[in-house]
């Protein structure tokens, strides 16, 4: 996705009929199907977003309409539109700046990753949120993660090596192999990449946008990219984040996150390498050699 981008005219058209005259700037991912516009009209700013598919947007609008009203305003963004028709959302600003652009000392690393385990615990609700299919939809994604594996390895072909494939194999057997697990309604897609922390007059606040890999799941899933990521070697900010969220994993969670691992990983270094992204291939081989020595 290129930034110099414009913003298609219907879109446009769209949200300055909700918010009046707009100017915009691109700030997308760089990333295939990222489509998001900066707005700046008269009384503030606003994003407009092309959701990539259906699913997308019908899973994004849902966290926003149901789940997001339960936080603590300004900590999510605000649903100020949704055109299924364009699979567009006109989302208000969170405030705060990007974590990734910030140098924080451990301290302040701890600190975050606690505020980020309270957040995510609130976002997560309790068991009486779910409805019976929320229930039984999440039970599905466990499934249907197990069952990923063979995907995952014919398109990764060549690119991962026999004793990979052996790992990841053992790990989708595993799973499938492990009882029900705490089911919540996840994120989908949290890590520091989709955090903001904003330095206000009353202390740090934490905030989360990109939701629309929102879904009910095991609760566990939400935190695969973080195991896998900024916890690696830093068991400080794991310890954080389960301060903040207040309770740790049970012995299921644990066997279930390191399945997970192991699938994610397969799926990062099947679709990393052809899209040119060296940080995710990385990160998936790692989590692999990790992962190794438990499915020998």
């Amino acid at each position: 996705m290129s930034v110099t981008t414009p913003i298609p005219p219907p879109l446009r058209e769209w949200a300055q009929a909700i918010v009046g005259p707009v100017s915009e700037r691109n700030v997308s991912h760089n990333r295939p199907n990222s489509l998001v516009w900066e707005l700046t009209y008269d009384t503030g700013r606003a994003f407009a977003k092309l959701s990539p598919n259906p699913m997308s947007f019908a899973r994004e609008t849902r966290a926003l309409r149901e789940v997001a009203p339960g936080l603590e305003p300004g900590t999510v963004p605000w649903l100020r539109g949704a055109d299924a028709h364009q699979q567009a959302l006109l989302l208000s600003l969170v405030p705060g700046r990007p974590v990734k652009s910030l140098s924080l000392a451990p301290g302040g690393e701890r600190a975050l990753h606690r505020h980020a385990g309270s957040w995510l615990r609130r976002f997560h609700r309790g068991p009486s949120d779910l409805s019976v299919q929320d229930r039984k939809d999440a039970a599905a994604e466990i499934a249907r993660a197990a069952a990923s594996a063979d995907k995952h390895l014919e398109r990764a072909g060549d690119l991962i090596s026999a004793t990979e494939r052996r790992t990841v194999r053992w790990h989708a057997a595993e799973l499938g192999r492990i009882g029900p697990l705490p089911a919540a309604y996840i994120h989908g897609d949290f890590q520091p990449r989709n955090w903001l922390l904003d330095a206000g007059r009353a202390g740090n606040t934490f905030g989360a946008v990109d939701l629309e890999r929102a879904r009910p799941h095991a609760a566990v899933a939400d935190v695969v990219l973080l195991t896998c990521g900024p916890w690696v070697g830093h068991l400080d900010l794991e310890q954080a984040f389960w301060n903040g969220y207040g309770r740790g994993l049970t012995a299921e969670e644990e066997r279930a996150l390191r399945c997970l691992s192991a699938l994610d990983a397969a799926s990062a270094i099947s679709w990393g390498v052809p899209n040119g992204d060296h940080e995710i291939v990385e990160r998936g081989r790692a989590t692999l050699a990790r992962l190794e020595v438990l499915a020998a």
